[in-house]
């Protein structure tokens, strides 16, 4: 099958949507399919590979490195035409997504979209609450421009069928066991840090933004060092919030962004993850921790709801409810032997995820969008886990 992903953010950029579009990719190619890739070029010396297709961008307000791709109906129509994809999968609703549904309904080219951000609760968290209800009908009126829609969890398939979006489809996310993995907690990196075998490590990774919430992860920690003064907290990841943070809290410990094995270690030398946001489609960070055996403290709805228990992997605290998310931090941090139990049943929780599976989903989900268009049928698209659950 021929295949063809549009995303206006993509790796080295490192956020949610790159890295799990990136993973689709590498998936479906995996699988023997030719995928072509479309996204923005990411600066002067970005050059194109065989496979993709850049096209003109520009900055990201508030989202320094990142940038908007350009409209861009015209070449895709042009590029599409010359070597026509089976389906396409449109990942981000900026202005270059809205280009792709746009020629592929003009060429008549099944297109999927994927519901990664909640743009709805950014305005929110960025001071213009009076905007939600129209993001949300702005991301409405984009994804029933597609086929389906695909989110990660139940959770969201209800919200959005309540909110009146078409055809949305449940794809279930999975995690590198082999990469996120307890074992590679590292004292070396530890004692970098000037943490001991048997201090309290708090730990955070992902955007330094002020949608994620993290004033709520400082007040946590700051309860969490009445039952350990000794405790210390690492954070790894990068945003607009970092300097602020940096200048008020000079005794926290900044890593900036860390890929691969690098992410990977600093993860499983943590004890206590602490992830405050409520603004999350998913959240991947939530299936890392766990994979790397650390005890985490979320709210419960995304990745955690879907796969934390509570009081056995961490604690899933209902939302908005900020004192019992600062109360399980400091239980939590402050029991050794109930820490341990949960570092060993963590890494059960997430076990038996496979990114194969997940491949296998979404090149299904495709091959049934593009069977439909050619035969002229309809019918309710189902992944593997649906089916499974039905």
């Amino acid at each position: 099958m021929r295949y063809a992903i549009v995303s206006e953010t993509y790796p080295p950029e490192i956020n949610g949507v790159a890295l799990t579009v990136q993973g689709l990719e590498h998936g479906l190619r995996a699988r023997g399919h030719h995928v072509q890739l479309v996204r923005p070029r990411q600066s002067a010396q970005d050059d194109a590979a065989p496979h993709e297709v850049l096209v003109r961008g520009a900055p990201l307000p508030r989202y320094p490195g990142l940038r908007l791709g350009l409209p861009a109906t015209s070449l895709l129509m042009r590029t599409w035409k010359r070597a026509r994809p089976d389906a396409i999968y449109v990942a981000t609703e900026g202005p270059l997504g809205w280009s792709a549904l746009r020629a592929a309904r003009r060429l008549g080219i099944p297109a999927a979209s994927g519901f990664h951000t909640r743009f709805d609760e950014y305005m929110r968290d960025y001071g213009l609450p009076f905007l939600t209800g129209a993001a949300l009908a702005w991301m409405r009126r984009f994804h029933n421009r597609a086929d389906a829609t695909l989110v990660p969890t139940r959770e969201l398939v209800d919200f959005l069928q309540a909110q009146r979006f078409d055809n949305v489809v449940r794809l279930p996310r999975a995690v590198d066991t082999v990469l996120f993995d307890p074992a590679r907690r590292d004292d070396a990196l530890r004692a970098q840090w000037g943490v001991g075998e048997r201090t309290l490590l708090a730990i955070y990774v992902g955007r330094v933004a002020p949608e994620k919430n993290l004033d709520l992860a400082v007040r946590a920690f700051r309860q969490i060092q009445h039952v350990r003064p000794d405790a210390r907290f690492v954070w790894v990841g990068d945003g607009p919030a970092r300097a602020r943070l940096e200048h008020d809290h000079p005794d926290f410990i900044f890593c900036g962004v860390q890929r691969g094995e690098a992410l990977a270690r600093h993860f499983a030398s943590g004890d206590l993850f602490v992830f405050p946001s409520l603004s999350e489609t998913f959240g991947n960070v939530t299936l890392e921790a766990l994979a790397s055996g650390v005890p985490t403290v979320a709210f419960d709805y995304g990745a955690a709801r879907e796969y934390l228990r509570d009081g056995v992997h961490g604690a899933a605290v209902a939302p908005d409810d900020e004192a019992g998310f600062i109360a399980q931090c400091a239980r939590i941090a402050g029991d050794d032997a109930l820490r341990e139990q949960m570092r060993e049943a963590s890494r059960t929780a997430v076990a038996a995820l496979r990114p194969e599976q997940v491949s296998a989903d979404f090149d299904a989900l495709l091959q049934q969008l593009a069977d439909a268009r050619r035969t002229g049928a309809s019918g309710a698209l189902a992944t593997t886990a649906e089916r499974e659950a039905s």
